[in-house]
């Protein structure tokens, strides 16, 4: 399994699942034993979390989903200064939820352009606020396609030059690597760390945030609904194997993802994707010329190798990569690698060294098909 976006849950988050349907079931809301007990572990992991992104427990909200968390983070941070402007400014390599978002609120609205290695320069966004408007900007921690870490703290110091509040699209990344200092909100997903898809959103204390609609009570405001305890509970415990085992799994997740580098780099035509340094340490993509990234797929997929391609956002559809797009790289015969936790992929390495060995054999019989096996 090469494609972990979404992975089999962490062992330890079973668990804690399987316990917290007795323990946590109840409506932490209510006043009775269950329900006192239910907000009790509510509060434990919303305190668990918090830490490990260096938050207060009450900045920190949960949501159904990283991408709901995301949106929630827009929606807030954007009506709060709605008087000021609608605008959200958001690099070309971001999240397609964020770019539509952009879209939707300022149809004139570019995304900001980024270098070769899908990173966006602080002089360009300070350039883009200059004669832009904003409410908010909103940029990804790390990309979730190429790898490559955006400078948050530099953009962070842009925007609060300017006034403005940063969110920082950490779905990709929180838990996998060490959390960005400098941010006005951040978002994150517990799925990343084989937890299940549970929205983690933290809003510092003194940021203005107010949701359209009306007010409701769970969730600091931001739900409608308080969440299901056990999910909660997994969620957290995911989230603290991750953070405690990540120093060992940052660096045998790089060694491995090092070797899926050289090797796709190897091949004639092919083009390796992100800065190769500076990234994600359980990503990779790269692109083949001649041919499509269905093709290698459904080639590796035969050959008992799991892996993914076209946008990270869209697939299911596999629709070209606005990501590869935007950097100036090739899209065309694009495969992206997401490995996951060696907690739950004990056979990791074998899948890397299948991909190793097979992914020129791959594509010189796709190449032959074609006729352009004479390169």
């Amino acid at each position: 399994m090469l494609d972990a976006t979404r992975s089999p849950l962490h062992p330890a988050a079973r668990e804690t699942l399987l316990a917290a349907l007795d323990a946590g079931w109840a409506d932490p809301r209510r006043l009775h034993r269950e329900g006192r007990q239910a907000r009790l572990l509510l509060d434990r992991a919303r305190e668990s979390i918090a830490a490990s992104l260096g938050a207060r427990p009450d900045e920190v909200s949960f949501h159904p989903s990283g991408t709901h968390a995301l949106r929630t983070g827009v929606a807030g941070l954007r009506h709060a200064r709605r008087r000021a402007a609608s605008r959200m400014l958001t690099s070309a390599v971001d999240r397609a939820v964020l770019l539509l978002d952009a879209h939707e609120a300022d149809p004139d609205a570019e995304p900001l352009p980024v270098d070769r290695l899908g990173r966006l320069s602080p002089a360009t966004l300070r350039e883009a606020l200059v004669t832009h408007p904003a409410a908010l900007v909103a940029v990804q921690h790390a990309n979730g396609e190429v790898g490559t870490v955006q400078p948050v703290t530099d953009l962070h110091d842009v925007c609060r030059a300017a006034d403005l509040p940063l969110l920082v699209d950490g779905t990709a990344s929180l838990g996998r690597m060490e959390s960005p200092g400098a941010w006005d909100a951040l978002a994150g997903d517990a799925a990343t760390v084989a937890g299940p898809p549970v929205g983690v959103l933290a809003v510092r204390t003194g940021t203005r945030f107010d949701l359209p609609g009306p007010r409701w009570e769970p969730e600091h405001g931001r739900e409608v609904e308080d969440p299901w305890v056990p999910l909660v509970l997994a969620a957290a415990e995911a989230w603290q194997h991750a953070v405690h085992e990540r120093p060992a799994e940052e660096a045998a997740a790089r060694a491995l993802t090092d070797r899926i580098r050289a090797a796709a780099a190897a091949v004639p035509d092919v083009e390796v994707a992100g800065d190769p340094a500076d990234r994600l340490p359980h990503v990779v993509t790269f692109s083949a010329l001649y041919v499509d990234g269905e093709s290698i797929v459904g080639e590796l997929d035969r050959r008992g190798i799991e892996v993914a391609s076209g946008s990270a956002c869209t697939s299911s559809r596999l629709e070209p990569s606005h990501v590869l797009a935007a950097m100036g790289a090739l899209t065309h015969g694009n495969v992206r690698v997401t490995l996951p936790l060696a907690a739950v992929r004990s056979e990791r390495a074998d899948d890397v060294d299948a991909l190793c060995r097979e992914l020129p054999t791959v594509v010189a019989e796709l190449r032959a098909r074609l006729g352009v096996d004479d390169l």
